[in-house]
């Protein structure tokens, strides 16, 4: 089938946004110590405020789920953009305390409808495209991370002001995204934006695209079922325990139990970034030959043998490579759950992926504390055994990637993307995605 230009435009825009995202996020998590200088916060202050950006990024997940019914999910991702990077900026002016309880507590809640906007988009997308491209729009949020990152480093290098950095940053970063908002929201001359093209010869589909996000009353009435997403939601919770064991400990890990200089324990995080933007970049033309079963299993199982080398590491440089194998396999789990989660409910794509999206921040709550009370209890060596054994968890769960689509009930109302998610609208990709026999 031939990608019209319309399409190939959108996905080309929502990486470069899915970029910028990536970006703003790692330079605020990167600079926390310099943001705990700057506001006085205690040591024992300080996991409150932080643990209170996940609580609302899932309350804004869940919300934004009503919202796109009303409002296509590219144009609340090209609207909150901007809103978030003010908050970034916002952080870094504030004197007060009462200031970063203000631009955090907002800033978390945008997060989290941003990036359910951002995969119910990505999703939507992917179902015109009719084959697997949405951990392509995850790699760029990657390099983002990465790019994010490099900014910060500059600013403590030269030692700009938190205001400096975040307002540069966000002046370097933002107008490329606001540039291409057009492309993603495909708003040219009045019409709709439409998945697969056809929109253009067949006026049915082109009248659906021009309308909002499907209402409640075309929803299932029994209401929208969890039981469906339940295997999602419990490998995406245990994804993101292992994910934030790699940001939030392997600096500590390394210098603390395998003795590594203070530079070597900054290794094995930037390591793990590059085998995730690898995994990332290659991981869509895995799915298509090998379907998401096969991709997930094997990603489950890398992360379990890279928290192996690393609990037994016995000096640094092991334990740093032990890091890099668990990002490779980590990298390709999140994105696909996004996706299944999309076919499993075709009736109610976007409440489908801001419930799976929910868990994302789940997995935060749970993983960090539970390492780091393992860690003080027991040892960081026993702490890194947890989420290989919960990883080991997802080869038995991945199975249920499998399983058939939704019942007909779920079926019956409109699409619920912008792009067309809804199952008349563009190819069913479930197939090649949720099968380990289709080569695609």
């Amino acid at each position: 089938m031939e990608i019209p230009v319309r399409l190939r435009r959108a996905r080309s825009a929502l990486l470069l946004v899915f970029l910028v995202h990536g970006a703003v996020f790692a330079l605020l998590v990167t600079r926390i110590p310099a943001i705990q200088d700057r506001y006085g916060l205690s040591d024992a202050a300080l996991p409150m405020f932080l643990a209170a950006v996940p609580v609302l990024a899932g309350v804004g997940s869940v919300t934004v789920s009503r919202v796109v019914r009303r409002v296509p999910a590219p144009v609340v991702v090209r609207v909150l953009q901007p809103l978030i990077c003010l908050c970034l900026v916002g952080v870094g002016a504030g004197e007060a305390v009462w200031q970063l309880v203000a631009c955090l507590g907002v800033f978390g809640l945008l997060v989290g409808a941003m990036e359910a906007s951002l995969n119910m988009t990505g999703v939507g997308i992917q179902r015109g495209y009719g084959r697997s491209i949405m951990l392509g729009f995850h790699g760029a949020a990657s390099l983002g991370g990465i790019l994010g990152a490099v900014l910060a480093w500059a600013g403590a290098h030269w030692h700009l002001s938190l205001l400096v950095l975040f307002a540069g940053s966000v002046a370097l970063l933002l107008p490329f995204a606001v540039l291409v908002g057009s492309r993603l929201t495909g708003q040219t001359g009045g019409a709709g934006t439409v998945a697969d093209g056809r929109a253009a010869a067949e006026p049915a589909a082109r009248s659906s695209s021009t309308q909002p996000l499907s209402s409640r009353s075309d929803r299932p009435r029994g209401g929208v079922p969890w039981k469906p997403l339940l295997p999602l939601c419990l490998i995406m919770t245990v994804a993101v325990v292992a994910d934030s064991t790699a940001t939030n400990w392997s600096a500590k890990f390394l210098e603390d139990t395998l003795h590594s200089s203070e530079a070597m324990a900054t290794v094995p995080y930037a390591l793990y970034m590059a085998t995730t933007l690898v995994g990332r970049g290659l991981g869509d033309g895995w799915v298509r030959r090998w379907g998401a079963v096969t991709v997930v299993r094997v990603g489950a199982l890398l992360a379990a043998l890279g928290f192996a080398v690393i609990a037994a590491a016995p000096e640094p440089f092991t334990g740093a490579l032990g890091f890099a194998v668990l990002g490779a396999g980590l990298s390709v789990i999140l994105p696909q759950l996004f996706v299944v989660g999309a076919q499993r409910l075709p009736g109610a794509v976007d409440t489908a992926v801001a419930r799976v999206n929910l868990f994302n921040y789940v997995g935060f709550l749970i993983g960090p504390p539970l390492v780091g009370a393992v860690g003080a209890a027991v040892s960081y060596r026993a702490a890194m055994c947890v989420p290989l054994l919960l990883i080991l968890g997802v080869l038995f769960v991945a199975g249920t990637l499998a399983q058939p689509d939704a019942t007909p009930a779920d079926s019956d109302s409109r699409p619920e993307s912008d792009y067309g998610s809804g199952p008349e609208s563009a190819p069913q990709v479930s197939r090649s995605e949720a099968s380990p026999t289709t080569t695609g």
